[in-house]
């Protein structure tokens, strides 16, 4: 005979719950509000923020040093970025989430707070590896399928591309980068930030990066676009802009997850 308590205490709205939070709907503006939000951050907490700005510059510059006679892994691993940036901007979400609580934001704290929840920064570290070295691979055999008489010097491929005789291969390596960068987007819009406020593990949080997408597709369309443009900006500025830029994308990233992500079901 069944025990009506158990049926009960089973059938509760408590062990029904979801591990999904919702999705909060946003308007076309938000992107927007979000980098004046992020900007606003920067300069409540200069000294930590402008401290990762410059660790980006130099892993720009690192990159550039190292790989200047061989600009095909050069390119791969500036556009690499993109694919990282979500994870190695880990920090300046604490700085911004420290801000939103009214706390002191020095950098010291910021620097290891990965450790809260290492088992799922670890996994979703570990799969934005793997794809920046498939994204590596994927650019290197792009680069050997238009140029398989042998790599241009930098100045030769700079000239083709902006004369357009290779538009065949911008078009292509542009394609095949966003694919990957589509992809990283998706998965990483809010989970990051997800794991750091509520301890989520990597596959809730991603899954609910994936959706709050589609359901906010025209405005995190947008603002994947000003991603670009703000970070490419930085690049344009041989990575001194990145200063500046890469702060306020992490701050104002924050604030995206704070404006599309609901409060837990209980």
């Amino acid at each position: 005979m069944t025990n009506p308590d158990t049926k009960t205490e089973d059938s509760s709205p408590a062990s029904r719950a979801s591990p999904f939070p919702p999705i909060k709907p946003i308007g076309l503006g938000a992107p927007l509000r979000w980098l004046r939000a992020g900007l606003t951050d920067m300069r409540r907490a200069p000294a930590a923020s402008l401290f990762y700005g410059a660790a980006f510059a130099l892993m720009g510059w690192l990159v550039y040093f190292v790989f200047q006679h061989a600009y095909e892994y050069a390119s791969a691993l500036t556009a690499g970025f993109l694919l990282v940036g979500p994870f190695a901007c880990t920090g300046l979400y604490e700085v911004s989430r420290r801000l939103e609580r009214g706390e002191p934001a020095p950098l010291g704290p910021t620097l290891t707070t990965w450790r809260a929840n290492l088992g799922a920064f670890s996994l979703f570290a570990l799969l934005l590896t793997i794809v920046m070295l498939v994204w590596a691979r994927a650019s290197l055999v792009t680069f050997a399928l238009f140029f398989s008489s042998g790599m241009p010097s930098l100045s030769q491929f700079a000239s083709r591309v902006v004369s357009l005789e290779h538009w065949d291969f911008v078009v292509t390596y542009i394609a095949v980068g966003g694919l990957f960068a589509a992809i990283v987007f998706a998965i990483s819009v809010v989970s990051v930030p997800m794991m750091l406020d509520r301890g989520t593990d990597t596959v809730v949080a991603a899954l609910t990066s994936v959706r709050a997408l589609f359901e906010n597709f025209g405005p995190l369309l947008l603002w994947a676009v000003l991603i670009v443009v703000v970070i490419g900006l930085g690049f344009a500025t041989l990575f001194v802009g990145l200063v500046i830029a890469a702060p306020v994308v992490g701050h104002a990233t924050w604030h995206a997850y704070r404006d599309l992500v609901g409060p837990q079901p209980t």
